[in-house]
Protein backbone atom coordinates (compact mmCIF):
# COMPACT_ATOMS: atom_id res chain seq x y z
CA UNK A 1 0.00 0.00 0.00
CA UNK A 2 2.60 2.71 0.67
CA UNK A 3 4.21 2.08 -2.72
CA UNK A 4 0.80 2.28 -4.28
CA UNK A 5 0.35 5.72 -2.00
CA UNK A 6 3.70 6.90 -3.38
CA UNK A 7 2.62 6.20 -6.59
CA UNK A 8 -0.85 8.39 -6.18
CA UNK A 9 1.26 11.31 -4.65
CA UNK A 10 3.32 11.70 -8.30
CA UNK A 11 0.31 12.82 -10.02
CA UNK A 12 0.54 16.12 -8.14
CA UNK A 13 3.93 16.75 -8.86
CA UNK A 14 2.80 18.93 -12.42
CA UNK A 15 0.45 21.09 -9.83
CA UNK A 16 2.11 21.24 -6.93
CA UNK A 17 1.68 25.42 -7.11
CA UNK A 18 -1.95 24.68 -6.82
CA UNK A 19 -1.54 21.75 -4.35
CA UNK A 20 -0.29 23.99 -1.68
CA UNK A 21 -2.36 26.97 -2.23
CA UNK A 22 -5.13 24.37 -1.86
CA UNK A 23 -4.30 23.44 1.33
CA UNK A 24 -2.82 26.91 3.16
CA UNK A 25 -6.63 27.80 1.74
CA UNK A 26 -7.80 24.58 3.55
CA UNK A 27 -5.66 25.84 6.90
CA UNK A 28 -7.15 29.13 6.67
CA UNK A 29 -10.96 28.10 6.16
CA UNK A 30 -10.24 26.23 9.21
CA UNK A 31 -8.58 28.56 11.08
CA UNK A 32 -11.54 30.63 10.79
CA UNK A 33 -14.10 28.14 12.07
CA UNK A 34 -12.09 27.78 15.49
CA UNK A 35 -11.58 31.67 16.02
CA UNK A 36 -15.44 32.46 15.27
CA UNK A 37 -16.48 30.48 18.57
CA UNK A 38 -13.31 31.91 20.27
CA UNK A 39 -14.90 35.34 19.74
CA UNK A 40 -18.45 34.26 20.53
CA UNK A 41 -17.14 32.92 24.19
CA UNK A 42 -15.38 36.58 24.82
CA UNK A 43 -18.45 38.13 24.04
CA UNK A 44 -20.62 36.09 26.41
CA UNK A 45 -18.32 36.40 29.28
CA UNK A 46 -16.83 39.46 28.40
CA UNK A 47 -18.40 42.02 26.19
CA UNK A 48 -21.77 41.46 27.46
CA UNK A 49 -20.94 42.78 31.19
CA UNK A 50 -19.31 46.58 29.75
CA UNK A 51 -21.46 49.56 30.05
CA UNK A 52 -24.44 49.15 27.24
CA UNK A 53 -22.69 52.34 24.91
CA UNK A 54 -19.77 50.52 24.73
CA UNK A 55 -20.79 47.37 24.50
CA UNK A 56 -22.52 48.03 21.28
CA UNK A 57 -19.91 49.64 20.21
CA UNK A 58 -17.14 46.20 20.76
CA UNK A 59 -20.09 43.95 19.36
CA UNK A 60 -20.30 45.97 16.18
CA UNK A 61 -16.47 46.02 15.63
CA UNK A 62 -16.12 42.52 16.08
CA UNK A 63 -19.40 41.95 14.02
CA UNK A 64 -17.33 43.44 11.25
CA UNK A 65 -14.46 41.76 12.23
CA UNK A 66 -16.07 38.34 11.79
CA UNK A 67 -17.96 39.22 9.06
CA UNK A 68 -14.62 39.68 7.72
CA UNK A 69 -13.50 36.30 8.39
CA UNK A 70 -16.70 34.88 6.56
CA UNK A 71 -15.56 36.52 3.21
CA UNK A 72 -12.06 34.99 3.89
CA UNK A 73 -13.31 31.77 4.23
CA UNK A 74 -15.81 32.61 1.24
CA UNK A 75 -12.52 33.28 -0.76
CA UNK A 76 -11.29 29.97 0.44
CA UNK A 77 -13.93 27.17 0.11
CA UNK A 78 -14.21 28.81 -3.39
CA UNK A 79 -10.53 28.63 -3.83
CA UNK A 80 -10.80 24.87 -3.00
CA UNK A 81 -13.77 24.10 -4.98
CA UNK A 82 -12.78 25.46 -8.21
CA UNK A 83 -9.35 25.58 -8.32
CA UNK A 84 -8.89 22.45 -6.61
CA UNK A 85 -11.67 20.54 -8.62
CA UNK A 86 -9.55 21.85 -11.88
CA UNK A 87 -6.11 20.36 -10.65
CA UNK A 88 -8.67 16.70 -10.13
CA UNK A 89 -9.57 17.25 -13.47
CA UNK A 90 -5.88 18.03 -14.59
CA UNK A 91 -5.09 14.88 -13.05
CA UNK A 92 -7.62 12.92 -14.56
CA UNK A 93 -6.43 14.02 -18.02
CA UNK A 94 -3.23 12.90 -17.05
CA UNK A 95 -3.86 9.22 -15.34
CA UNK A 96 -6.41 8.86 -18.59
CA UNK A 97 -3.74 9.47 -20.94
CA UNK A 98 -1.33 7.34 -19.27
CA UNK A 99 -3.87 4.15 -19.47
CA UNK A 100 -4.98 4.87 -23.31
CA UNK A 101 -1.44 5.25 -24.23
CA UNK A 102 -0.72 2.18 -22.31
CA UNK A 103 -3.51 0.03 -23.61
CA UNK A 104 -2.27 1.50 -27.65
CA UNK A 105 0.85 -0.89 -26.67
CA UNK A 106 -0.56 -3.92 -25.58
CA UNK A 107 -0.41 -6.26 -27.74
CA UNK A 108 -3.84 -8.79 -29.57
CA UNK A 109 -3.05 -11.47 -26.78
CA UNK A 110 -4.40 -8.96 -24.20
CA UNK A 111 -7.49 -8.20 -25.91
CA UNK A 112 -7.97 -11.46 -26.80
CA UNK A 113 -8.94 -11.81 -23.12
CA UNK A 114 -10.18 -8.70 -21.90
CA UNK A 115 -14.01 -7.22 -22.41
CA UNK A 116 -14.42 -4.15 -24.01
CA UNK A 117 -17.06 -2.39 -21.03
CA UNK A 118 -14.39 -3.51 -18.28
CA UNK A 119 -11.27 -1.78 -19.87
CA UNK A 120 -13.88 1.35 -20.54
CA UNK A 121 -14.80 1.28 -16.74
CA UNK A 122 -10.69 1.45 -16.14
CA UNK A 123 -10.89 4.86 -17.87
CA UNK A 124 -14.24 6.23 -16.69
CA UNK A 125 -15.63 5.26 -13.17
CA UNK A 126 -12.26 4.31 -11.81
CA UNK A 127 -10.31 7.72 -12.62
CA UNK A 128 -13.72 9.72 -11.66
CA UNK A 129 -13.47 8.62 -8.29
CA UNK A 130 -9.38 8.38 -8.39
CA UNK A 131 -9.39 12.18 -9.10
CA UNK A 132 -12.23 13.05 -6.40
CA UNK A 133 -10.38 11.30 -3.80
CA UNK A 134 -6.38 12.98 -4.95
CA UNK A 135 -8.45 16.58 -5.13
CA UNK A 136 -10.70 16.05 -1.61
CA UNK A 137 -8.64 13.39 0.31
CA UNK A 138 -5.68 15.84 1.03
CA UNK A 139 -7.67 19.27 2.03
CA UNK A 140 -10.19 16.96 3.93
CA UNK A 141 -7.42 15.54 6.19
CA UNK A 142 -5.75 18.92 6.80
CA UNK A 143 -8.85 20.08 7.00
CA UNK A 144 -10.21 17.52 9.88
CA UNK A 145 -7.23 17.64 11.73
CA UNK A 146 -6.39 20.89 12.12
CA UNK A 147 -10.22 21.69 13.25
CA UNK A 148 -9.65 18.39 15.76
CA UNK A 149 -6.37 19.51 17.06
CA UNK A 150 -7.20 22.67 17.00
CA UNK A 151 -10.55 22.18 18.89
CA UNK A 152 -8.85 20.09 21.53
CA UNK A 153 -6.60 22.40 22.63
CA UNK A 154 -8.76 24.94 23.09
CA UNK A 155 -11.56 23.14 24.81
CA UNK A 156 -8.56 22.07 26.99
CA UNK A 157 -7.78 25.46 28.18
CA UNK A 158 -10.96 26.09 28.87
CA UNK A 159 -12.27 23.19 30.67
CA UNK A 160 -9.76 19.96 30.75
CA UNK A 161 -12.40 18.03 32.51
CA UNK A 162 -15.31 19.04 29.93
CA UNK A 163 -12.79 18.08 27.22
CA UNK A 164 -11.90 14.40 28.66
CA UNK A 165 -15.80 14.35 28.38
CA UNK A 166 -15.78 15.24 24.80
CA UNK A 167 -12.94 13.33 23.44
CA UNK A 168 -14.02 10.17 25.55
CA UNK A 169 -15.43 8.57 23.07
CA UNK A 170 -13.16 9.00 20.21
CA UNK A 171 -11.12 6.30 20.71
CA UNK A 172 -13.76 4.03 20.40
CA UNK A 173 -14.91 5.47 17.27
CA UNK A 174 -11.84 4.71 16.02
CA UNK A 175 -12.13 1.15 16.81
CA UNK A 176 -15.00 1.36 15.16
CA UNK A 177 -14.12 2.74 11.92
CA UNK A 178 -11.09 0.08 11.88
CA UNK A 179 -13.42 -2.63 12.59
CA UNK A 180 -15.62 -1.72 8.94
CA UNK A 181 -12.59 -0.53 7.01
CA UNK A 182 -11.41 -3.99 5.33
CA UNK A 183 -14.98 -4.78 5.07
CA UNK A 184 -15.85 -1.54 3.48
CA UNK A 185 -12.64 -2.47 1.14
CA UNK A 186 -13.25 -5.76 0.04
CA UNK A 187 -16.86 -4.73 -0.81
CA UNK A 188 -16.04 -1.44 -2.81
CA UNK A 189 -13.85 -4.02 -4.80
CA UNK A 190 -16.28 -6.21 -5.81
CA UNK A 191 -18.52 -3.76 -6.78
CA UNK A 192 -15.84 -2.55 -8.99
CA UNK A 193 -15.88 -6.16 -10.65
CA UNK A 194 -19.42 -5.99 -10.87
CA UNK A 195 -19.99 -2.71 -12.82
CA UNK A 196 -17.21 -3.82 -15.25
CA UNK A 197 -19.51 -7.08 -16.08
CA UNK A 198 -22.35 -4.80 -16.25
CA UNK A 199 -20.65 -2.39 -18.66
CA UNK A 200 -19.57 -5.75 -20.68
CA UNK A 201 -22.85 -6.95 -21.08
CA UNK A 202 -24.44 -3.40 -22.44
CA UNK A 203 -21.52 -2.52 -24.77
CA UNK A 204 -21.63 -6.50 -26.24
CA UNK A 205 -25.81 -6.31 -26.43
CA UNK A 206 -25.45 -2.85 -28.03
CA UNK A 207 -22.35 -3.72 -30.64
CA UNK A 208 -24.90 -6.71 -31.55
CA UNK A 209 -28.06 -5.05 -31.72
CA UNK A 210 -28.92 -6.25 -35.10
CA UNK A 211 -28.25 -9.65 -34.49
CA UNK A 212 -30.52 -9.84 -31.21
CA UNK A 213 -32.85 -8.25 -33.21
CA UNK A 214 -33.12 -10.66 -36.38
CA UNK A 215 -33.64 -13.31 -34.05
CA UNK A 216 -35.80 -11.70 -32.24
CA UNK A 217 -33.87 -12.31 -28.71
CA UNK A 218 -34.61 -9.07 -26.83
CA UNK A 219 -35.68 -11.47 -23.53
CA UNK A 220 -32.77 -13.63 -24.11
CA UNK A 221 -31.02 -10.28 -23.57
CA UNK A 222 -33.02 -8.96 -20.74
CA UNK A 223 -32.49 -11.94 -18.81
CA UNK A 224 -29.17 -12.16 -19.37
CA UNK A 225 -28.61 -8.78 -18.21
CA UNK A 226 -30.70 -8.93 -15.43
CA UNK A 227 -28.15 -11.52 -14.02
CA UNK A 228 -25.52 -9.36 -14.20
CA UNK A 229 -27.54 -6.77 -12.85
CA UNK A 230 -28.57 -8.53 -9.93
CA UNK A 231 -25.26 -9.54 -9.40
CA UNK A 232 -24.15 -5.91 -9.14
CA UNK A 233 -26.98 -5.17 -6.53
CA UNK A 234 -26.09 -8.00 -4.06
CA UNK A 235 -22.41 -6.49 -4.22
CA UNK A 236 -24.10 -3.19 -3.76
CA UNK A 237 -26.28 -4.18 -1.06
CA UNK A 238 -23.38 -5.92 0.82
CA UNK A 239 -21.24 -3.03 0.63
CA UNK A 240 -24.38 -0.44 1.58
CA UNK A 241 -24.84 -2.53 4.70
CA UNK A 242 -21.38 -2.17 5.99
CA UNK A 243 -21.81 1.45 4.97
CA UNK A 244 -24.76 2.17 6.90
CA UNK A 245 -23.66 0.02 10.29
CA UNK A 246 -20.46 2.51 9.65
CA UNK A 247 -22.16 5.80 8.95
CA UNK A 248 -24.93 4.84 11.68
CA UNK A 249 -22.23 4.06 14.19
CA UNK A 250 -20.11 7.22 13.57
CA UNK A 251 -22.89 9.50 13.41
CA UNK A 252 -24.60 8.26 16.57
CA UNK A 253 -20.89 8.68 18.04
CA UNK A 254 -21.27 12.21 17.28
CA UNK A 255 -24.52 12.34 18.93
CA UNK A 256 -23.27 11.04 22.10
CA UNK A 257 -20.08 13.42 22.21
CA UNK A 258 -22.84 15.93 22.31
CA UNK A 259 -24.86 14.14 25.15
CA UNK A 260 -21.89 13.97 27.34
CA UNK A 261 -20.67 17.24 27.28
CA UNK A 262 -24.33 18.71 28.02
CA UNK A 263 -24.73 15.93 30.82
CA UNK A 264 -20.93 16.63 32.09
CA UNK A 265 -21.44 20.60 31.71
CA UNK A 266 -25.06 20.43 33.53
CA UNK A 267 -22.92 18.91 36.92
CA UNK A 268 -19.68 20.74 36.39
CA UNK A 269 -21.73 23.93 36.60
CA UNK A 270 -23.82 22.85 39.68
CA UNK A 271 -20.86 22.09 41.64
CA UNK A 272 -19.64 25.55 39.96
CA UNK A 273 -16.45 24.25 38.19
CA UNK A 274 -17.28 26.09 35.50
CA UNK A 275 -19.48 29.00 34.08
CA UNK A 276 -22.38 28.96 31.53
CA UNK A 277 -20.69 30.85 28.92
CA UNK A 278 -17.71 27.78 29.26
CA UNK A 279 -20.29 25.02 28.00
CA UNK A 280 -22.09 27.45 25.39
CA UNK A 281 -18.26 27.89 23.71
CA UNK A 282 -18.47 24.12 24.05
CA UNK A 283 -21.35 23.60 22.80
CA UNK A 284 -20.05 25.70 19.90
CA UNK A 285 -17.01 23.65 19.46
CA UNK A 286 -18.51 20.38 19.88
CA UNK A 287 -20.31 21.65 16.24
CA UNK A 288 -16.26 22.59 14.97
CA UNK A 289 -15.71 18.92 16.04
CA UNK A 290 -18.33 17.03 14.86
CA UNK A 291 -18.19 18.59 11.20
CA UNK A 292 -14.26 17.04 10.41
CA UNK A 293 -15.34 13.39 12.37
CA UNK A 294 -18.56 13.60 9.50
CA UNK A 295 -15.69 14.88 7.00
CA UNK A 296 -13.62 12.14 7.74
CA UNK A 297 -16.64 9.60 7.55
CA UNK A 298 -17.18 10.58 4.22
CA UNK A 299 -13.71 10.52 3.53
CA UNK A 300 -12.77 7.02 4.44
CA UNK A 301 -15.88 6.01 2.10
CA UNK A 302 -14.42 8.21 -0.57
CA UNK A 303 -11.01 6.64 0.26
CA UNK A 304 -12.33 2.83 -0.31
CA UNK A 305 -13.81 3.63 -3.93
CA UNK A 306 -10.84 6.15 -4.95
CA UNK A 307 -8.11 3.64 -3.72
CA UNK A 308 -9.85 0.74 -4.87
CA UNK A 309 -9.94 2.18 -8.64
CA UNK A 310 -6.41 3.02 -8.02
CA UNK A 311 -5.09 -0.54 -7.64
CA UNK A 312 -7.20 -1.36 -10.44
CA UNK A 313 -5.72 1.56 -12.36
CA UNK A 314 -2.38 0.41 -10.97
CA UNK A 315 -3.49 -3.50 -12.48
CA UNK A 316 -3.08 -1.92 -15.63
CA UNK A 317 0.04 -0.24 -15.86
CA UNK A 318 2.07 -3.07 -14.69
CA UNK A 319 0.72 -5.39 -17.61
CA UNK A 320 3.89 -5.69 -19.35
CA UNK A 321 3.31 -5.93 -23.05
CA UNK A 322 4.58 -8.85 -24.32
CA UNK A 323 5.64 -7.24 -27.56
CA UNK A 324 7.79 -4.46 -27.26
CA UNK A 325 10.99 -3.00 -29.22
CA UNK A 326 13.91 -4.65 -28.31
CA UNK A 327 16.63 -2.57 -27.05
CA UNK A 328 18.38 -1.08 -30.47
CA UNK A 329 15.79 -1.87 -32.24
CA UNK A 330 16.51 -1.35 -35.69
CA UNK A 331 14.26 1.21 -38.38
CA UNK A 332 13.49 -0.99 -41.30
CA UNK A 333 13.13 1.13 -44.57
CA UNK A 334 14.03 0.82 -48.28
CA UNK A 335 12.36 -2.48 -48.10
CA UNK A 336 12.03 -4.87 -50.96
CA UNK A 337 9.46 -7.37 -49.58
CA UNK A 338 11.01 -10.78 -49.14
CA UNK A 339 9.46 -12.93 -46.20
CA UNK A 340 10.61 -16.03 -44.85
CA UNK A 341 9.23 -18.00 -41.93
CA UNK A 342 12.20 -20.08 -40.90
CA UNK A 343 11.14 -22.96 -38.91
CA UNK A 344 8.09 -21.20 -37.44
CA UNK A 345 6.10 -22.51 -34.53
CA UNK A 346 3.22 -21.01 -32.45
CA UNK A 347 0.87 -21.21 -29.89
CA UNK A 348 -1.54 -18.75 -28.32
CA UNK A 349 -1.37 -19.52 -24.68
CA UNK A 350 1.35 -21.41 -22.38
CA UNK A 351 0.09 -24.87 -22.15
CA UNK A 352 -2.13 -24.90 -25.13
CA UNK A 353 -1.77 -26.98 -28.42
CA UNK A 354 0.62 -25.58 -31.20
CA UNK A 355 -1.43 -23.80 -34.12
CA UNK A 356 1.16 -23.87 -36.45
CA UNK A 357 3.93 -26.53 -36.56
CA UNK A 358 7.71 -25.80 -37.51
CA UNK A 359 6.43 -24.10 -41.12
CA UNK A 360 9.34 -23.29 -43.37
CA UNK A 361 8.56 -20.93 -46.38
CA UNK A 362 10.41 -18.36 -48.20
CA UNK A 363 8.21 -15.65 -50.10
CA UNK A 364 10.51 -13.31 -52.91
CA UNK A 365 9.53 -9.81 -52.49
CA UNK A 366 6.86 -9.06 -55.34
CA UNK A 367 5.15 -12.42 -55.13
CA UNK A 368 1.88 -13.52 -55.14
CA UNK A 369 1.35 -16.08 -52.64
CA UNK A 370 -2.38 -17.35 -51.83
CA UNK A 371 -3.27 -19.39 -48.61
CA UNK A 372 -5.60 -22.04 -48.50
CA UNK A 373 -6.70 -24.51 -46.13
CA UNK A 374 -10.19 -25.81 -44.10
CA UNK A 375 -10.79 -23.51 -40.75
CA UNK A 376 -9.10 -23.62 -38.17
CA UNK A 377 -6.12 -24.76 -39.85
CA UNK A 378 -4.04 -20.95 -38.77
CA UNK A 379 -4.19 -18.99 -42.19
CA UNK A 380 -5.07 -16.02 -40.01
CA UNK A 381 -2.29 -17.19 -37.53
CA UNK A 382 0.27 -17.29 -40.11
CA UNK A 383 -0.39 -14.16 -41.91
CA UNK A 384 -1.04 -12.35 -38.16
CA UNK A 385 2.92 -12.87 -37.32
CA UNK A 386 4.06 -11.09 -39.95
CA UNK A 387 3.41 -7.88 -38.35
CA UNK A 388 3.85 -9.33 -35.32
CA UNK A 389 0.43 -9.32 -33.84
CA UNK A 390 1.65 -12.07 -31.84
CA UNK A 391 5.50 -13.31 -31.44
CA UNK A 392 6.28 -16.80 -32.43
CA UNK A 393 6.90 -19.43 -29.78
CA UNK A 394 9.45 -21.08 -32.12
CA UNK A 395 12.08 -20.12 -35.21
CA UNK A 396 11.73 -16.66 -36.86
CA UNK A 397 9.54 -14.73 -39.02
CA UNK A 398 12.04 -12.66 -41.70
CA UNK A 399 11.56 -9.59 -43.62
CA UNK A 400 14.55 -8.53 -45.99
CA UNK A 401 16.18 -11.43 -44.21
CA UNK A 402 15.94 -9.54 -40.98
CA UNK A 403 14.09 -10.85 -37.71
CA UNK A 404 11.53 -8.43 -37.33
CA UNK A 405 12.22 -9.07 -33.54
CA UNK A 406 15.19 -6.99 -34.02
CA UNK A 407 12.89 -4.27 -36.19
CA UNK A 408 11.04 -1.41 -34.06
CA UNK A 409 7.42 -2.06 -34.18
CA UNK A 410 6.42 1.27 -36.28
CA UNK A 411 8.66 0.69 -39.24
CA UNK A 412 8.08 -2.58 -39.34
CA UNK A 413 3.85 -2.21 -39.31
CA UNK A 414 4.32 0.88 -41.81
CA UNK A 415 5.42 -1.52 -44.29
CA UNK A 416 2.36 -3.62 -44.11
CA UNK A 417 -0.88 -3.30 -45.32
CA UNK A 418 -4.09 -4.81 -44.34
CA UNK A 419 -7.54 -5.71 -46.08
CA UNK A 420 -9.70 -7.56 -43.93
CA UNK A 421 -13.01 -9.50 -43.98
CA UNK A 422 -14.22 -7.89 -40.61
CA UNK A 423 -13.78 -4.05 -42.07
CA UNK A 424 -13.43 -2.08 -39.22
CA UNK A 425 -14.18 2.02 -40.09
CA UNK A 426 -14.26 4.55 -37.31
CA UNK A 427 -16.90 7.05 -36.84
CA UNK A 428 -16.81 10.54 -38.92
CA UNK A 429 -16.47 11.19 -42.89
CA UNK A 430 -15.36 8.82 -45.64
CA UNK A 431 -12.35 11.66 -46.16
CA UNK A 432 -11.65 10.91 -42.56
CA UNK A 433 -11.18 6.73 -42.69
CA UNK A 434 -9.35 6.54 -45.91
CA UNK A 435 -7.01 9.22 -44.49
CA UNK A 436 -5.91 6.95 -41.81
CA UNK A 437 -4.08 5.51 -43.82
CA UNK A 438 -1.27 8.59 -44.06
CA UNK A 439 -2.87 10.90 -41.62
CA UNK A 440 -0.33 13.83 -43.26
CA UNK A 441 -1.71 12.97 -47.06
CA UNK A 442 -3.18 15.94 -48.77
CA UNK A 443 -6.45 16.22 -50.88
CA UNK A 444 -5.82 14.63 -54.15
CA UNK A 445 -3.56 11.84 -52.07
CA UNK A 446 -7.23 10.39 -51.07
CA UNK A 447 -8.60 11.35 -53.78
CA UNK A 448 -6.52 9.09 -56.36
CA UNK A 449 -6.02 6.49 -53.12
CA UNK A 450 -9.85 6.34 -53.48
CA UNK A 451 -10.18 6.06 -57.83
CA UNK A 452 -7.69 3.09 -57.16
CA UNK A 453 -10.14 1.39 -55.31
CA UNK A 454 -12.75 2.10 -57.51
CA UNK A 455 -14.74 3.81 -54.25
CA UNK A 456 -14.29 7.36 -56.32
CA UNK A 457 -18.15 7.09 -57.84
CA UNK A 458 -20.00 5.78 -55.41
CA UNK A 459 -17.96 8.30 -52.56
CA UNK A 460 -19.42 11.25 -54.86
CA UNK A 461 -22.97 9.51 -55.28
CA UNK A 462 -23.00 9.87 -51.26
CA UNK A 463 -25.62 12.88 -49.97
CA UNK A 464 -21.91 14.91 -48.73
CA UNK A 465 -19.30 12.83 -51.27
CA UNK A 466 -16.04 12.43 -49.02
CA UNK A 467 -17.61 14.76 -46.15
CA UNK A 468 -20.44 12.10 -45.80
CA UNK A 469 -20.87 10.79 -42.10
CA UNK A 470 -20.52 6.80 -42.23
CA UNK A 471 -22.15 5.91 -38.63
CA UNK A 472 -20.47 3.94 -36.41
CA UNK A 473 -18.77 1.31 -38.05
CA UNK A 474 -19.72 2.40 -41.45
CA UNK A 475 -23.45 0.94 -40.68
CA UNK A 476 -24.53 3.44 -43.61
CA UNK A 477 -22.74 1.79 -46.10
CA UNK A 478 -22.74 -1.25 -47.61
CA UNK A 479 -20.45 -4.65 -47.40
CA UNK A 480 -18.93 -3.33 -50.98
CA UNK A 481 -18.26 0.15 -50.07
CA UNK A 482 -17.00 -0.29 -46.59
CA UNK A 483 -14.22 -2.65 -48.05
CA UNK A 484 -13.22 -0.33 -50.74
CA UNK A 485 -12.56 2.26 -48.13
CA UNK A 486 -10.70 -0.04 -46.85
CA UNK A 487 -8.82 -0.77 -49.80
CA UNK A 488 -8.27 2.93 -50.71
CA UNK A 489 -6.58 3.43 -47.21
CA UNK A 490 -3.87 0.53 -47.65
CA UNK A 491 -3.82 2.70 -51.19
CA UNK A 492 -2.47 5.75 -49.17
CA UNK A 493 -0.79 3.64 -47.16
CA UNK A 494 1.50 2.26 -49.96
CA UNK A 495 3.37 -0.82 -48.21
CA UNK A 496 5.23 -2.92 -50.12
CA UNK A 497 4.03 -5.97 -48.33
CA UNK A 498 0.37 -6.31 -48.54
CA UNK A 499 -2.12 -9.18 -46.79
CA UNK A 500 -5.84 -9.80 -47.69
CA UNK A 501 -7.53 -11.55 -45.44
CA UNK A 502 -10.16 -13.40 -47.11
CA UNK A 503 -11.12 -9.51 -48.08
CA UNK A 504 -14.25 -11.00 -50.49
CA UNK A 505 -15.61 -14.04 -48.60
CA UNK A 506 -19.24 -11.87 -47.23
CA UNK A 507 -19.59 -10.04 -50.25
CA UNK A 508 -22.25 -10.91 -53.24
CA UNK A 509 -20.59 -11.37 -56.24
CA UNK A 510 -21.48 -8.09 -57.92
CA UNK A 511 -19.55 -6.56 -55.09
CA UNK A 512 -16.94 -8.98 -55.32
CA UNK A 513 -15.92 -8.32 -58.59
CA UNK A 514 -15.17 -4.66 -57.80
CA UNK A 515 -13.33 -5.23 -54.43
CA UNK A 516 -11.10 -8.07 -56.50
CA UNK A 517 -10.57 -5.70 -59.35
CA UNK A 518 -9.47 -3.37 -56.48
CA UNK A 519 -7.12 -6.14 -54.91
CA UNK A 520 -5.92 -6.73 -57.60
CA UNK A 521 -4.65 -3.16 -58.84
CA UNK A 522 -3.20 -2.83 -55.00
CA UNK A 523 -1.42 -5.96 -55.03
CA UNK A 524 0.67 -4.83 -58.32
CA UNK A 525 4.76 -5.05 -57.56
CA UNK A 526 3.96 -5.73 -53.97
CA UNK A 527 4.65 -9.12 -52.10
CA UNK A 528 1.07 -10.15 -51.42
CA UNK A 529 -0.64 -12.81 -48.68
CA UNK A 530 -4.10 -14.07 -50.11
CA UNK A 531 -6.16 -16.06 -47.38
CA UNK A 532 -8.73 -17.38 -49.26
CA UNK A 533 -12.22 -18.70 -49.15
CA UNK A 534 -13.50 -18.94 -52.33
CA UNK A 535 -11.53 -20.63 -54.27
CA UNK A 536 -12.05 -19.16 -57.80
CA UNK A 537 -10.53 -15.54 -56.56
CA UNK A 538 -6.56 -17.04 -56.68
CA UNK A 539 -6.56 -19.10 -59.79
CA UNK A 540 -4.53 -16.74 -61.37
CA UNK A 541 -2.14 -16.54 -58.20
CA UNK A 542 1.42 -17.60 -58.54
CA UNK A 543 2.02 -20.00 -55.89
CA UNK A 544 -1.17 -21.31 -53.57
CA UNK A 545 -0.16 -22.79 -50.17
CA UNK A 546 -2.05 -25.77 -48.69
CA UNK A 547 -2.31 -25.44 -44.78
CA UNK A 548 -3.60 -27.71 -43.01
CA UNK A 549 -2.88 -28.95 -38.88
CA UNK A 550 0.17 -30.54 -39.88
CA UNK A 551 2.02 -27.46 -41.49
CA UNK A 552 2.14 -26.58 -45.35
CA UNK A 553 1.03 -29.70 -47.10
CA UNK A 554 0.95 -28.76 -50.52
CA UNK A 555 1.82 -25.76 -52.79
CA UNK A 556 2.21 -25.16 -56.71
CA UNK A 557 0.13 -23.25 -59.15
CA UNK A 558 -4.05 -24.02 -59.41
CA UNK A 559 -3.52 -26.08 -62.18
CA UNK A 560 -0.45 -27.85 -60.96
CA UNK A 561 -2.47 -28.84 -57.54
CA UNK A 562 -5.64 -29.91 -59.47
CA UNK A 563 -3.40 -32.41 -61.43
CA UNK A 564 -2.41 -33.60 -57.84
CA UNK A 565 -5.38 -34.84 -57.05
CA UNK A 566 -4.60 -33.99 -53.33
CA UNK A 567 -6.06 -31.94 -50.56
CA UNK A 568 -6.46 -28.73 -52.96
CA UNK A 569 -8.29 -31.08 -55.49
CA UNK A 570 -10.90 -31.75 -53.26
CA UNK A 571 -11.30 -28.26 -51.39
CA UNK A 572 -11.91 -27.06 -55.26
CA UNK A 573 -14.24 -29.02 -55.61
CA UNK A 574 -15.84 -29.03 -52.90
CA UNK A 575 -16.36 -25.51 -52.96
CA UNK A 576 -17.49 -25.60 -56.56
CA UNK A 577 -20.13 -27.78 -55.51
CA UNK A 578 -21.58 -25.57 -52.58
CA UNK A 579 -21.08 -22.12 -55.19
CA UNK A 580 -22.93 -23.81 -58.23
CA UNK A 581 -24.15 -27.51 -56.51
CA UNK A 582 -23.67 -31.00 -58.08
Amino acid sequence: MKKNLKKMISYYKPYRGVFFADMLFAIAASAVALAIPLIARYITSSIIYLEREEAVREILYLGVIMAGLVAISCFCNFFISNYGHVMGAKIEYDMRAEVFAHFQKLSFAFYDNQKVGALMARITTDLFDITELMHHGPENIVISLIKICGAFVIMTYISPMLTAAAFALVPVMFVYAYFFNGRMKRAFRRNREKIADINSRIEDNLSGIRVVKSFANEEIENEKFRQGNGGFLEAKKNSYFYMGGYHAGLSSFSLLITVAVLAAGGIFISYGRIEVTDLITFLLYINVLTEPIKTLIDFTEQFQNGYTGFERFLEILAIEPDIKDCPNAECLSGVKGSVDFDNVSFRYEEGSEKVLSHINLHVDAGEYVAIVGSSGAGKSTLCSLIPRFYDVTGGAVLVDGKDIRSLSLKSLRDQIGIVQQDVYLFVGTVYDNIRYGKPDASREEVIQAAKNANAHAFILSLPNGYETDIGQRGIKLSGGQKQRLSIARVFLKNPPILIFDEATSALDNESEKVVQDSLERLAKERTTFVIAHRLTTIQNAERILVLTEEGIAEEGSHQALLEKGGIYEKLYHMHMAEEYGD
